[in-house]
Formats: C-alpha cells, structure tokens, sequence
C-alpha cells in the first residue's frame, strides 16, 4: 500500500479512529494487525518473510539474553551467528543472488569455462533491507547489552512490522521505537498537539512527494532515459534536478511516516538533517538516511576498528563501508561505485583536514560565510555529480550519461525537457519554499513550531493553504502513474 494511494487515505483514518476508542490492552494487536495488512497490501506472501525475521531474532534475543545470564559466551556467538547467516542469507537469496549469478558468468567467461545458464525467478520484497535490519539491530543491541531482551512476541513483532516506517524506514532502535511500544500499554495517547503535529507532518511529507519529488521525475525520467538527445546542460539540469526529487521522495516519505506515528502516539527518529546544507561529505552523511549511516557506522565501521588502527586502516574501513552501503541500495554495480564514489570524497576530505588544520590562516577562511557558502556549493555539486550513479539504470547507463554530458553540448529549450512553464514556475516556487524551510531549520527555528506560535486564523489558513496547494499542483492526470517511492525498491 502506498501513502500516495487512495487506500491508504481511507485506510489510515480507519486504523486511527479504531486505535483510539478501543480499550488500551487491545491498541497493540491492532496496529499489529494494520501493519500486516498494510505490508499484504502488496504481495500477501511475502508477510512470510517478515514473520520468519522475526521469529529468528525474537529467539535469538531470548536465547543470547539466557546463555549470558549463564556466562555461555560461545552459545551466546553462536545464536548471533545464527540470527545474522539466516536474516543476511534471506536477504542475500532475494535480492543478490542473481547479482552474484551474473557476475560469476562474466567471470567464468573470462576464464573460459562454463557458466550457470540459471536465473531465479524472484521478486524482490517491499522493504526487506529495512525490517531485515530493524530486526538485527535488535539481535545485535541484545547481544552487546544495549537492550535487555523482549519477552513479549506480540510487542516485538509490532516492532519489526510497524507500518509507518515498515517498507522505507527511518531503521528504528530497539532501545526508541520499541521501549515505546513496551510503555504504550501503559499512557494515554490521546495528545491533541501530537496529532496536530503529526498530520502537518504528513502533509508536508505529501507536498514535497506530490508536489516536488513527482514533478521533477517527469523531466528526470525524460532527459535520463533518452539521455542521446541531450547534451551537458540538459543533463546537468536533469541531475541537479534529481538530488531534488530524492531528496523529496526519501525525505517526504520519512515525514508521512513519522507524522503517522505521531498521530497514533509513536516517535520516529529524523532520517533528515538539511543534507544539503552540508559543509562536506562526511557531513552530508550526517544528515542523509541518517538512520542507516548510524547503523553502519555502530554495526559495522566500530567493528571493523573504526579510526582507532592508524589512517590506512581508516581509510579502509571507509571504503568497505560505504562499498557494502552502495550494495545495500541495490544489486548492481552502479549502486556499489556510487558508495565507492563518497568513500573517496570523504577520504580527501579527511586528508585536507589533516594537512591543513595546523594552518591558522586556513581556521580563520573556513569561518568566514562566503566560505562555508563555498564548501555548501561544492559539497552539493559533488554530491549530484556520485547521483548520477544512482538515477542510471546501470553502470554502463551511468558512463555512458557522463560520457554524453562531456562531449556533447546541446542547447535546447528548456521547456522541451519534460515540463512545461506552468510546471517550471511551480518547481521553482515549491524547491524555493523548500530551501526556506531547510534553512530555518538549520538556524534552529523549526517551521512547526513558528506556525504553532501563530494566531489561530492564519496557522489554519496555511493549513488550508498547504492542503489545497498539495491537491491542486500535485501531479496527477492521465498521464501520471502513481509510482513508488524511490527507496522502495531498496
């Protein structure tokens, strides 16, 4: 089921009235049973799949809870072995082994010896990257003792299925989204401010998918898909363009979820901190998908020794994680350079930061505006030049979209890319409400919480007004085929 769908406009006031008036004992097998209905919505099946990563961590938890209380620390690596192979194994089968296949044949004929003529006839479940590690954060947080073990299998279950951030995030902690579940037994959810909050968080959420996000993908998918009629200022205008319309789509769905969990009682974590306000990469990934750089960064980058072996080491571990994070995104090699790309970016980073902060002249630069107004630009330029990988079918799609920019330049009309002036005029006004946004947000001042302080006819009007302007310039018609969210397909 898709937040831009129709379903889900009749589904989620339903779930909602039924959540608040019936008893409080009964809250959590209902949203339990919302959350497999909304998952079944797309392929019943494959609730399976979800069933069984959770029945796996669940004893693996209970298990590694048990061997410690008896200091069995092999059985306790044992069952996290366990719980890793079979979740990682599941998640392997469906959406890497034909990656692996393929790249084994390129391999074997190379060398000149057989291939495997096989492919498996295997579609990829919605969101299995995110609740597969949802449910290992736990298993892990469990074994390293962040987190006592869940007793509890209906609360437990409700935490890997969840349906507001069930198919794209953000990631939730155990030790957040689950110690609520455990408490909401126990409190009133009934907080007008938060539902108020949490339904202009959807809107806005709406907006930016709807009204942003959905209209950039006209041109984006245009210019991209026919990339040989264009030439580098095309291209570039359809790339810029893209960091837009993901940053729209991942961070509008975000916002829909965590409006949604508000609604009902629930507090998500902010997947998104302005990246594009970044002053360099390592800080863009401190603001982008923050859920998952967190999540590599404490499962995997500290495992690996983090920056505690020397730089050399330092460096590899970067490239390793940001490698194995491009993979994550997607079975193809487009997705791994792509990783491979800000790896790079933020191992030179790294070493001008070394070789310059003993220069007190370069201290003084960086603190001037015009500068960090520099390092924004060159931040985000960087960054749309590594999303040319991603907006690409494929890595030979990817070079040979660099390689048109490069070679040829084409002087078309910008109107004919995809979008008319209407259209123009519209993207222009929303990114620049965007950027408005984002900016007071950086300075502190939270937008929510200026409207809030408002008077009561003109926070409504903008209610209204945002309402309306969602409906109204969102892109709809004949011509348009509700899609996916971007990071569904992860």
């Amino acid at each position: 089921m898709l937040f831009n769908s129709i379903d889900f406009l009749i589904f989620f006031p339903i779930v909602v009235i039924i959540y608040f008036i019936i008893p409080q004992k009964s809250r959590r097998i209902w949203l339990l049973i919302s959350s497999y209905y909304f998952y079944m919505g797309w392929n019943p099946k494959y609730a399976l799949l979800i069933i069984l990563s959770t029945v796996i961590t669940y004893a693996a938890g209970l298990l590694i809870d048990s061997f410690d209380a008896k200091n069995r620390h092999s059985a306790k690596i044992w069952c996290l072995a366990g719980s890793l192979i079979s979740n990682l194994g599941i998640l392997c089968i469906f959406k890497y082994a034909n990656f692996f296949l393929q790249n084994l044949n390129q391999i074997a004929l190379y060398l000149n010896i057989g291939t495997i003529d096989r492919r498996l006839d295997l579609l990829l479940p919605v969101g299995i990257s995110f609740y597969t590690f949802q449910a290992l954060s736990y298993t892990l947080d469990v074994y390293k003792g962040n987190i006592a073990a869940e007793k509890s299998i209906l609360n437990y279950a409700l935490f890997v299925s969840f349906f507001p951030q069930l198919v794209a995030g953000p990631i939730e902690r155990s030790i957040n989204l689950l110690t609520q579940i455990q408490e909401s037994s126990n409190k009133s959810i009934w907080n007008l401010e938060h539902i108020k909050e949490g339904f202009l968080l959807m809107l806005w959420g709406f907006f930016q998918k709807l009204v942003i996000a959905d209209r950039i993908a006209l041109l984006v998918n245009n210019v991209i898909n026919n990339y040989t009629n264009y030439g580098f200022a095309e291209l570039s205008i359809a790339i810029i363009l893209f960091a837009f319309q993901i940053y729209c789509d991942f961070g509008g769905y975000t916002n829909i979820a965590r409006g949604a969990a508000r609604v009902l009682g629930f507090s998500l974590m902010d997947n998104f901190k302005q990246p594009y306000l970044a002053a360099n990469i390592k800080d863009f990934w401190r603001r982008w998908h923050i859920s998952l750089t967190s999540w590599f960064t404490d499962y995997l980058y500290i495992p690996l020794g983090g920056n505690k072996n020397g730089r050399g080491r330092k460096y590899l571990n970067i490239l390793i994680v940001f490698g194995v994070s491009g993979l994550w995104h997607g079975a193809s090699w487009n997705y791994i350079v792509w990783g491979l790309i800000h790896a790079i970016f933020q191992i030179i980073g790294n070493i001008r930061t070394v070789f310059y902060k003993k220069n007190i002249n370069f201290k003084k630069r960086s603190e001037s505006g015009s500068r960090k107004f520099r390092k924004i630009i060159t931040t985000f330029l960087l960054t749309d030049f590594a999303w040319t990988f991603f907006v690409c079918n494929d890595l030979t799609h990817a070079c040979s979209v660099l390689k048109q920019m490069f070679t040829h330049v084409y002087t078309t009309n910008l109107f004919s890319l995809g979008l008319g002036k209407k259209d123009w005029l519209l993207l222009i006004s929303a990114i620049e409400i965007l950027m408005i946004v984002d900016i007071l947000h950086e300075k502190g001042n939270s937008i929510f919480n200026l409207i809030g302080k408002q008077e009561f006819w003109f926070r409504w009007l903008l209610y209204i007004g945002l309402f309306w302007a969602t409906i109204l310039f969102g892109v709809y018609g004949q011509a348009y085929d509700i899609g996916n969210f971007i990071y569904f397909q992860f």
